[in-house]
C-alpha cells in the first residue's frame, strides 16, 4: 500500500502540477511529434526515482513511465472522436492509476513468491521428487531383465503400478520424516494383503519373487532417500 501511494502522488504532482497549460496544448497539437509528450513523461520517470529513493528499482520507474507514455500517445490520438473532452480526460487518469495499482499487486506478488520459494526447504523438495517418477524410472531399469520373464494374463489400470509405487513411496518417506517407523510395517502388510488374492491365483513364483523385489526397492529407495534427508537436516 506504501509503494502504492508514492507512485500515486508522483503520478498527481506529474500530471497535474508539473504539466503547463501550454504542455499540453502542444501536445494536442503534434500529438507524438510533441517534444513536451517526452519531457511530461521525463517528469514522470524523475518523480517516480525521487520518491522510490532506491536507484536499484529503477525499472519500476521505467515501466511506469513508459506505459504513461502509451496512455497519454493513445489519449492525444483518441481525443478528437469526443465531444465531451471530459471522457477521455478520466478515461486516462483511470488507465493511468489502474496500471500503478495493477503494477504494485503484482510486484508484490513476485515479492511475496520469492520469499516463499526462498524458505523452501529445498531438500525436502529435492527428496519427494527423487522418489515420485525418478524412483520409477531407476526401479523400471533395475527391474527390466526381470519384467520380460514375468508373463500374466491379469488386467491392470494403465500405470496403475507406476503410480502405486509413487504413493507407496511418499507415505514412507513421510513416515520416516515424521518418525513414524512402525507405520512402514503397517504399509508393507496392507501391500501384502492387497496382493495375496493376484499371486494365489497366478500361481507363479517368478511372479511372486518379481513383486517382492520390486516392493523392496521401492521401499529400499524410500528409506534411504529418507535418511539422507534427515542426516542433512
Amino acid at each position: 500500500m506504501q509503494l502504492f501511494v508514492k507512485l500515486l502522488l508522483a503520478h498527481l504532482i506529474g500530471d497535474f502540477m508539473l504539466q503547463p497549460t501550454k504542455w499540453v496544448i502542444h501536445k494536442e497539437a503534434n500529438k507524438a511529434a510533441s517534444k513536451f509528450l517526452y519531457l511530461h513523461v521525463l517528469v514522470h520517470f524523475m518523480l517516480y526515482m525521487l520518491f522510490l529513493w532506491d536507484f536499484q528499482k529503477w525499472w519500476i520507474a521505467l515501466f511506469l513511465s513508459m506505459g504513461h507514455l502509451i496512455i497519454d500517445m493513445a489519449k492525444l490520438y483518441v481525443n478528437p472522436l469526443f465531444k465531451n473532452k471530459s471522457i477521455p480526460f478520466f478515461l486516462d487518469q483511470i488507465l493511468h492509476i489502474l496500471t500503478i495499482y495493477v503494477f504494485v499487486y503484482f510486484t508484490n506478488l513476485h515479492e511475496q513468491t520469492m520469499a516463499l520459494i526462498q524458505g523452501l526447504d529445498w531438500p525436502l523438495v529435492l527428496a519427494i521428487v527423487f522418489v515420485t517418477t525418478p524412483s520409477a524410472i531407476i526401479m523400471g531399469k533395475l527391474l527390466e531383465g526381470m519384467s520380460n520373464q514375468i508373463n500374466t494374463d491379469h488386467k491392470s489400470l494403465p500405470n496403475a503400478g507406476t503410480y502405486i509405487g509413487i504413493i507407496e513411496r511418499l507415505f514412507v518417506l513421510t513416515f520416516i520424516i515424521i518418525g513414524r517407523w512402525e507405520a512402514i510395517g503397517l504399509l508393507i502388510t496392507a501391500k501384502s494383503v492387497f496382493r495375496f488374492n493376484d499371486l494365489k491365483e497366478s500361481n507363479s513364483r517368478k511372479l511372486t519373487e518379481y513383486i517382492l523385489i520390486g516392493t523392496l526397492v521401492s521401499f529400499g529407495l524410500a528409506i534411504l532417500t529418507g535418511l539422507l534427508y534427515i542426516s542433512y537436516t
